[in-house]
């Protein structure tokens, strides 16, 4: 009997012992496979953001630019002139439109523009200050319309779109400035579109003529380092 016993107790000790080193093994298992896992890192919530198009490919599609209001989205980069209610009159520059500036498009129209008589430019119509302007968003030569309005307006209104911005970048964008810790998006909302400067992998440096008012920008890892007057 004791020597059955002792057997049972070895075994038990043995049985025990497997089990340990099982464990043991599955634990070092997973720390190797948690090892391997690549880094999860935070998607930026502005890659999840995808505004509506609409996509016109000719002047009555186009059209829908009237039904809601847009926003400019290559701000100080739209030339847009005097229209006495026919006719566009592009001798004389009205101005440049603002970054994601709103607007009420009243209606699309082609118009001839002087220096290009073999097509027609697709103008946008919209008053502002109680004055009605229009603004180039395509051409169109015979059959063939070219619209460019997708790349050139919002018809969502950015606040919306990028409601997870904080309050106080909105606050600055809003006022047309910049500041250290803006992403280039929303440096491109308060200043518009800026031009190459300098790009070494990590520093970029972004020239913006916002307006006449000249302003360089340097980034370090996609956020504002640096703001100076610009040439």
């Amino acid at each position: 009997m004791k020597q059955k016993i002792q057997i049972v107790l070895v075994l038990s000790m043995i049985v025990a012992g497997l089990r340990l080193a099982y464990i043991l093994y599955e634990r070092h298992e997973t720390r190797v496979q948690d090892a391997k896992k690549p880094e999860v890192v935070p998607t930026n919530p502005d890659y999840l953001v995808f505004p509506k198009k609409l996509r016109p490919y000719d002047l009555k599609s186009a059209q829908d630019l009237s039904k809601q209001p847009v926003w400019v989205k290559v701000g100080y980069s739209i030339t847009y002139f005097p229209f006495d209610g026919h006719h566009t009159d592009f001798g004389h520059e009205a101005g440049l439109l603002l970054p994601i500036e709103r607007l009420e498009i009243k209606k699309v129209v082609t118009d001839i523009f002087p220096k290009a008589p073999g097509e027609k430019q697709i103008m946008a119509v919209f008053v502002k200050d109680g004055k009605s302007y229009a603004f180039s968003i395509g051409v169109v030569k015979g059959e063939d319309f070219q619209i460019y309005s997708d790349d050139m307006l919002f018809i969502e209104d950015p606040h919306e779109l990028y409601k997870h911005w904080p309050k106080d970048i909105w606050d600055s964008i809003d006022k047309h400035e910049v500041k250290p810790g803006m992403n280039e998006i929303q440096v491109n909302f308060a200043l518009g579109i800026g031009t190459a400067g300098s790009d070494d992998g990590v520093d970029k440096t972004l020239n913006y003529p916002n307006g006449g008012k000249p302003m360089s920008v340097t980034y370090r890892n996609g956020k504002v380092e640096q703001i100076k007057a610009g040439a």
